[in-house]
């Protein structure tokens, strides 16, 4: 009996000291993971990684004193990922959900935005609420695995679906005719409405909804979690958030 409560003891021991964070800073290294196909927080070109989010990871990096190491994931393979241990925060234009707070941590939120669409130049009248994008000849665009997908299944179960692996071919296809809406959030809407004059965005003045985004710790890494809530309360405090939306566009 005591020998069975003697490896009890040590196996809660060892679990209490499991420490994400003291792993961080003992192998000198943060892995991030995140998509790479959300402009204007995390986009991968072929050969480097930008946006805002790849920003704050190496801000959060550069804090904790460690190096940054991207690790590619995807939107349906975001929270397995992480509960995998690939990676110990996923970062990139993610947002803050029940269904995530069950399976993650998420850290405080950073930028309020909603749903809304993404059109060809010219067809904001035509698509502008849901009741008219919410039919049979109506051909909407999402990527997989995400809150666009969530979103348009429940919202327009009559519209057309064409669903997309990589959340940048949703764009190309919406100024190359093959659809006619993109699901999108507010940021990604008016960053392409400015970069693409062939594109323009829908109702993202007045979304249909409402959420923030966040980023994504592995389940009780409690101290990870209330570090990276502290680095960003800082870079709220000292500006670097104002700065990085700024060079992002998303200002």
């Amino acid at each position: 009996m005591k020998k069975m409560l003697l490896v009890a003891t040590m196996a809660l021991s060892a679990f209490a000291q499991a420490d994400q964070l003291e792993d961080i800073e003992k192998a000198g290294v943060i892995r991030v993971g995140t998509t790479g196909d959300y402009k204007p927080f995390s986009f991968f070109d072929g050969t480097n990684y930008s946006g805002y989010d790849i920003d704050v990871a190496q801000h959060v990096a550069d804090q904790l004193g460690v190096k940054l190491e991207i690790v590619p994931t995807t939107w349906k393979g975001l929270v397995s990922n992480l509960q995998e241990d690939k990676y110990d925060i996923a970062m990139g234009g993610i947002t803050r959900r029940m269904s995530r707070q069950l399976s993650a941590e998420q850290t405080q939120g950073y930028m309020i935005f909603g749903k809304c669409f993404l059109v060809a130049k010219g067809n904001v009248d035509k698509f502008d609420t849901l009741e008219e994008v919410n039919k049979p000849s109506v051909r909407v665009g999402v990527n997989i695995g995400g809150t666009n997908e969530k979103f348009a299944e429940k919202h327009l179960p009559n519209a057309t679906f064409a669903k997309f692996e990589n959340n940048l071919d949703v764009p190309k296809a919406v100024a190359g005719g093959d659809i006619d809406v993109m699901v999108t959030e507010t940021p990604e809407g008016i960053f392409y409405e400015v970069t693409d004059d062939r594109l323009e965005a829908s109702r993202c003045d007045e979304p249909f909804t409402r959420s923030q985004f966040g980023y994504l710790i592995p389940e009780g890494e409690q101290r990870l979690l209330n570090t990276v809530n502290f680095i960003m309360d800082e870079m709220v405090l000292k500006g670097v958030q104002n700065e990085l939306m700024q060079k992002n566009n998303l200002k």
